[in-house]
């Protein structure tokens, strides 16, 4: 064999995992969960999986529910007024506001850069006097449970590094999701069912909008254990879960319980840690069986509550559908739910294409909010709401008194939150006349991600992965957390 090829079998992780046993039964026993503690038979909800020694201090939430808006949603006509900006309607944006910025090639060649005002009305609302877009009535309504920040910013320009940034860390492809790294960490609540879940709607407002993969909720280089479970719209929520025609429980029962066999055979000999996840991915869509039909089923929701979510909540794939459960799975315990709402990309006619994405889910955002908060599930639940990057304030293409369009802006942004950890009715940050460019805290994709982790009970320095002999984490070599919106 040639020398050099005999060396790459030697540092091979599997051949080495595989000859060395001590490690290997190390690395079998941290993903098996060693340590952890599995429901008992009360039915308490117990802790199952997870790093040993995480969380590293006392929690302020238990999960997390992160509804991202892909597309990028205008921070202008939603969150961040400047009334100002009707006395320049249609003016060139000065060179001095710009400064430089590279553009997208949409724009890049536009001989003006034309301001375009917001065409909607903004209000104050609650108590805490935070203003919101008129086509936002129902998150209106709860304003003062809102944490929001106005001055995110990013690296990306284009949808999908940004899109990779936001859910990886990276704007390359192949990290672990934030879901991923949160079972890695944390582990579940619920052996019945993921740890991490996701589920995809697509807008009203823009139909043929960017597109997602199923790499934004991978688990990367982490145990594929880890990865998010994708429910589908219609049909069985999860592919073949259900049973074949002829095939009982019980047979299906000694089928895995067979299959488990072999593979502990398997693992025996070849000490894959691999084999490990795929024994427990039988299991776990053996239970799923059982767990996921109940879940998905709302025709026993109180008339009141599908009232809340709003008339769509009762078509499975709808956001409103999804959101609702969204709220099923958190009080089941799933640790990391992530629901993806396409249709946001309003490169032009933003006006009537946002009114449709707002319709979709302006009052269902707001339900879940107040569901969770009536359950008493707020109080331990994250929410967290926005897009990839925001919109700019001049026009893409022809300005008129009633349309316009957007491009890309990753220079700032509005995100809200809600939940455990976080003071409520909080406006963080700031940006200029023209929402161009940040003024007063700036916050980065990084520290939103150290935020949510530190809210999890976990110091983002310490949550690491080491891969091809380096310590990876979600923040990479950054992250400073918003200590100001914390509670």
């Amino acid at each position: 064999m040639d020398p050099i090829l005999q060396l790459q079998d030697q540092l091979n992780r599997r051949i080495f995992l595989k000859r060395s046993a001590g490690l290997g039964l190390t690395a079998l026993f941290t993903l098996l969960g060693g340590g952890a503690l599995a429901q008992d038979f009360t039915g308490q909800r117990k802790r199952v999986g997870g790093m040993p020694g995480i969380p590293h201090f006392t929690p302020k939430a238990k999960r997390v529910i992160y509804l991202f808006q892909s597309g990028a949603p205008s921070q202008m006509d939603l969150f961040d007024p400047k009334p100002e900006l009707e006395k320049r309607r249609g003016e060139d944006l000065p060179s001095t506001i710009r400064m430089g910025q590279r553009l997208t090639g949409m724009t890049s060649g536009q001989k003006s850069f034309p301001v375009a005002p917001s065409v909607f009305k903004f209000q104050q609302h609650g108590q805490s006097g935070i203003y919101l877009t008129e086509l936002l009535p129902h998150l209106a309504g709860i304003v003062d449970e809102l944490t929001f920040i106005y001055s995110m910013n990013t690296e990306a320009i284009n949808h999908d590094p940004a899109v990779t940034f936001f859910q990886t860390g990276s704007q390359l492809a192949g990290r672990p999701s934030i879901g991923s790294w949160m079972s890695y960490g944390l582990g579940t609540e619920n052996r019945d069912l993921p740890a991490f879940v996701v589920m995809t709607s697509v807008g009203t407002g823009r139909k043929d909008d960017q597109p997602l993969y199923d790499r934004l909720w991978g688990s990367g280089f982490l145990p594929t254990q880890h990865q998010g479970v994708k429910f589908r719209n219609a049909g069985d929520p999860v592919l073949y879960l259900s049973d074949p025609e002829g095939i009982d429980r019980d047979t299906r029962r000694e089928m895995i319980g067979d299959l488990v066999g072999l593979n502990k055979l398997k693992l025996m000999s070849a000490r894959d840690p691999e084999i490990s996840t795929r024994i427990s991915q039988y299991e776990l869509a053996f239970r799923m069986q059982m767990s996921v039909p109940e879940l998905t089923d709302i025709s026993k929701e109180p008339s009141s509550v599908l009232e809340m979510y709003g008339p769509s909540v009762k078509t499975p794939g709808t956001f409103a559908f999804n959101c609702l459960l969204a709220r099923r799975l958190s009080e089941r315990g799933v640790r990391f739910v992530q629901l993806f709402h396409m249709g946001w990309d309003h490169h032009f006619g933003l006006p009537m294409a946002i009114k449709g994405q707002c319709q979709d889910t302006d009052q269902p955002t707001a339900a879940l909010i107040k569901d969770l908060k009536q359950r008493g599930l707020l109080d331990e639940t994250l929410v967290v709401w926005g897009g990839e990057f925001g919109r700019t304030v001049y026009s893409q293409g022809d300005l008129t008194a009633t349309n316009y369009g957007r491009d890309h802006h990753p220079r700032c942004f509005t995100v809200f939150m809600a939940g455990a950890g976080l003071k409520k009715g909080v406006a963080y940050g700031k940006t200029d006349d023209y929402s161009y460019n940040i003024v007063e805290n700036p916050v980065s994709v990084h520290d939103l991600h150290a935020t949510i982790l530190n809210i999890l009970g976990i110091d983002h320095t310490r949550l690491t992965f080491r891969y091809q002999g380096r310590d990876f984490r979600l923040t990479d070599v950054s992250g400073e957390l918003i200590a100001p919106i914390m509670a």
